[in-house]
């Protein structure tokens, strides 16, 4: 084994873990912070293997926008800390199933290639951007829509009264002397 395959090893095994603990964190901001990590691991295993736009493409779309976009909605909406309503054997579940999903790819990897080198055909970097933004513009264009949308969930979740009322933690509170005022005339 050389050197790359050592370093791909320690950046795989990191990311697997912290996908493993974004899917079994008990609040919803620790598990996007997970995926911040799981993401950023998987840009690592691209540079590592020689892709160096794919794993910018990683950071910039999925790490950039996709996550911050989550990290936005939860900041929106207030409910960072509110630990997510699981039980235990759900985020067992989940964690086996994330486990589990992990074996299979590495086990399919591994009987498909083995430890040995795979030829890739270099494409320049013009074959590149002509295919992105020609053909597959139409899925980067779905994924931005799709994030606007769900920016204006969130600020619509937001800014919507619970229960159709307002929060009384949310209003000033009401002076002693208008409380006094209010009591005697009721």
């Amino acid at each position: 084994m050389s050197g790359l395959d050592v370093l791909f090893c320690a950046v795989a095994l990191v990311t697997a873990g912290s996908a493993l603990l974004s899917v079994t964190s008990r609040q919803v901001l620790h598990a996007a912070l997970w995926l911040v990590v799981t993401l950023g691991g998987l840009a690592g295993c691209y540079l590592v293997l020689g892709a160096e736009l794919v794993a910018l493409v990683q950071l910039l779309v999925y790490v950039g926008a996709v996550v911050v976009l989550v990290l936005f909605a939860l900041m929106l909406t207030r409910s960072g800390g509110v630990p997510v309503v699981t039980t235990v054997p759900q985020r067992v579940a989940a964690g086996l199933v994330g486990a589990g999903t992990t074996v299979v790819l590495g086990g399919a990897l591994l009987s498909a290639f083995g430890w040995r080198s795979v030829p890739v055909d270099g494409a320049s970097n013009e074959q590149v951007a002509a295919t992105i933004f020609g053909t597959d513009v139409w899925p980067f264009e779905l994924l931005s829509v799709l994030l606007l949308i769900a920016l204006v969930a969130a600020v619509a979740v937001a800014r919507a009264p619970v229960g159709g009322q307002d929060d009384p933690s949310q209003r000033p509170d009401t002076p002693p002397e208008i409380e006094a005022v209010q009591g005697d005339a009721s």
